[in-house]
C-alpha cells in the first residue's frame, strides 16, 4: 500500500527541479581518503572522481541498492531499500536483509559512524540531486571517494545503473541484465506491433494528491510508462509545462475535473497497481470518478492495469514486462488469437 504517498509524490517533485544541476566540488584534497592501487575516473554529478578500477569494499545508497544486489557488487554497507524488496530475488533479498544498514530511507538519515566502521572503498550516492544538501560530503570524502549518481527523470535508470555498477566495478554482470532486458522486450514488440499500430495510449499513475482534488497524467518516458513504452506502446501527449525539469517533463497533475480533456482522445488507458495488485487509494480515486465512468475508452472497456510499474533496473523490469505481457494478452485476446 502507498500509505506515505503524498510524502513520497512531494520526493518527485522536489526531485523536478533538479535536471541539469551540477553540484560544485569533487573528490579531491588532502582530506580526502587516499585511493591506492590501479583507479578509474567516473564522471558523476559532483564532478570528476578518482574510485579504484575494481573495488573491494562498496557502500551504496537509494537507486544504486538494487543495481549493487543485482549486478553482485562487493557491498559492505546500503541504505534501506524497503519499497523495492517485492520485487528481489530470494538471493538479493537475503543479501539485502544481511548486509549492514548505514542509512535510512531518506539522505538525511545517514549514520556517518556506521559508513566509517564498513571501510568502504568506494561511495556511491544514488540519491536524487536536491536532497544532497542533507549529506555531509566532506565528512563522506573523508572515508571513500564519493560518486553522487542519482537519478534526474523517471527512466533516467536505464543508463545510469550502467555508471553505478562501473563505479562499483560489476558493469559486465549489469550489461548481461540489459541485453537480456530488450532481448524480451524486442520479443513482446513483435507480439504486439500490430495490435498496437496506430493505438495512442494514456496512462494514470498512482502520485495524484486527493487532498488537492488531483489526479497523475502520466506521459512516455514516465513511471508507469516508460517499459510499456519499450515495446511498442505509445503514450500521446505532453505536459503543459517541463520548464521544472525532472520527472515534470513526464507527467503532470490536473484537477479530476480536467479528466476528459486530458484523457477523451485515448484509445486506450493504462493505471498503475499496486505491486500486490490492490489498486493505491490515489488511482480509485479516479477510478470512482463519474468523469472517469464517461471517457469513451473507460465505456469500450480499453483500459488495463499496469502491475510492477516502479521497477528501476533491468532485473526488476523483466517482471514488469511479464505482468506487461499478462496484461495486454488478455486484453488483446481476440486481436491475437490465429
Amino acid at each position: 500500500m502507498r500509505s506515505h504517498s503524498l510524502l513520497r509524490r512531494a520526493t518527485v517533485l522536489v526531485a523536478t527541479a533538479a535536471m541539469g544541476l551540477s553540484l560544485s566540488g569533487c573528490w579531491a584534497g588532502e582530506e580526502s581518503a587516499e585511493v591506492e592501487g590501479e583507479t578509474i575516473t567516473i564522471t558523476a554529478e559532483n564532478g570528476e572522481v578518482v574510485i579504484p578500477k575494481e573495488p573491494k569494499r562498496v557502500v551504496a545508497t537509494g537507486y544504486a541498492v538494487p543495481v549493487m544486489l543485482e549486478a553482485d557488487a562487493p557491498l559492505v554497507g546500503i541504505s534501506e531499500w524497503g519499497r523495492g524488496t517485492a520485487m528481489m530475488t530470494d538471493e538479493d533479498l537475503k543479501t539485502y536483509e544481511s548486509t549492514e544498514k548505514i542509512m535510512g530511507e531518506t539522505a538525511d538519515s545517514i549514520n556517518y559512524d556506521a559508513v566509517e566502521k564498513v571501510d568502504p572503498d568506494v561511495i556511491i550516492l544514488g540519491v536524487p540531486l536536491p536532497v544532497l544538501g542533507s549529506v555531509n560530503m566532506e565528512r563522506l570524502e573523508q572515508v571513500a571517494p564519493v560518486v553522487v549518481l542519482g537519478p534526474s527523470v523517471p527512466d533516467s535508470w536505464k543508463e545510469l545503473g550502467g555508471r553505478q555498477a562501473e563505479a562499483a566495478g560489476v558493469l559486465s554482470n549489469w550489461e548481461e541484465q540489459k541485453d537480456a532486458y530488450y532481448a524480451r522486450a524486442d520479443e513482446l514488440k513483435a507480439k504486439y506491433a500490430d495490435v498496437l499500430d496506430g493505438l495512442e495510449f494514456g496512462h494514470v499513475g498512482a502520485y495524484g494528491d486527493i487532498t488537492a482534488g488531483e489526479f497523475q497524467r502520466e506521459f512516455a518516458g514516465s513511471w508507469g510508462t516508460n517499459i510499456a513504452g519499450d515495446i511498442g506502446v505509445t503514450y500521446y501527449g505532453e505536459v503543459k509545462d517541463a520548464s521544472a525539469g525532472g520527472s515534470a517533463e513526464v507527467s503532470e497533475y490536473p484537477s479530476i475535473e480536467e479528466l476528459p480533456a486530458s484523457l477523451g482522445d485515448a484509445d486506450w488507458i493504462t493505471y498503475t497497481i499496486e505491486v500486490d495488485g490492490s489498486v493505491s487509494p490515489e488511482v480509485q480515486y479516479v477510478l470512482d470518478s463519474p468523469l472517469w465512468q464517461n471517457l469513451p475508452a473507460v465505456q469500450a472497456g480499453r483500459v488495463i492495469a499496469l502491475q510492477y510499474t516502479e521497477a528501476a533496473t533491468y532485473a526488476s523490469a523483466m517482471i514488469t514486462l511479464e505482468a506487461i505481457d499478462k496484461a495486454f494478452g488478455g486484453a488483446f485476446a481476440d486481436e491475437l488469437a490465429p
